[in-house]
């Protein structure tokens, strides 16, 4: 899967509906609304394998929150556009973790596109509980179709003996899950 196939998948759970909504928030028309939030997930996404791979504070947070979505439930479809689910998509380390880049994405989004910072955060606000619930489908399906989640050694590209779920030494398991959530991860 491709980058682009996760963007494909945000935009799908965001719906027309909330597309239009984003596309008057930015003055401009459903396909320029497309286009920006494709660039916001893209650089969201960036940010959480970037930080992922780090060795620090943030590396670990975003690990854990990987491991949180990883073994939570998928949400019903189309849930994320009612204004989220709770659980997992109200106040999940995952969420704390997309807030957190927020900032950054928008700044340089801001930058790029000349679009205003506040408006851009305000898109992100709005795309936060639909990224979290493409995150949840995809670690559901990646844990029902290969056994990320639960059994040792079963997804393609973990090392044998480690769980996405677990801490520590499970790092490079935990980011071969991210990318295989977030498309471009080892198959």
């Amino acid at each position: 899967m491709s980058e682009s196939s996760f963007q494909d998948d945000v935009l799908g759970e965001l719906g027309d509906e909330k597309l239009t909504e984003i596309a008057g928030l930015l003055g401009t028309d459903t396909t320029g609304a497309r286009e920006t939030v494709a660039q916001t997930v893209g650089a969201m996404t960036g940010d959480l394998r970037e930080k992922a791979d780090a060795d620090d504070a943030d590396g670990v947070e975003v690990r854990q929150a990987i491991a949180e979505v990883a073994d939570a439930e998928p949400p019903p479809a189309g849930v994320a556009t009612f204004g989220g689910l709770g659980g997992l998509l109200s106040g999940g380390m995952m969420a704390g973790v997309l807030a957190k880049v927020s900032k950054p994405v928008a700044a340089a989004l801001s930058k790029r596109t000349g679009i205003p910072a506040a408006t851009i955060s305000r898109v992100i606000e709005m795309l936060i509980p639909v990224v979290l619930a493409v995150l949840a489908k995809r670690a559901s399906g990646k844990a029902a179709g290969t056994g990320a989640a639960g059994a040792p050694g079963a997804a393609p590209g973990t090392t044998p003996g480690t769980t996405p779920g677990a801490s520590g030494g499970a790092g490079g398991g935990l980011r071969d899950l991210l990318g295989e959530i977030l498309g471009g991860g080892k198959k």
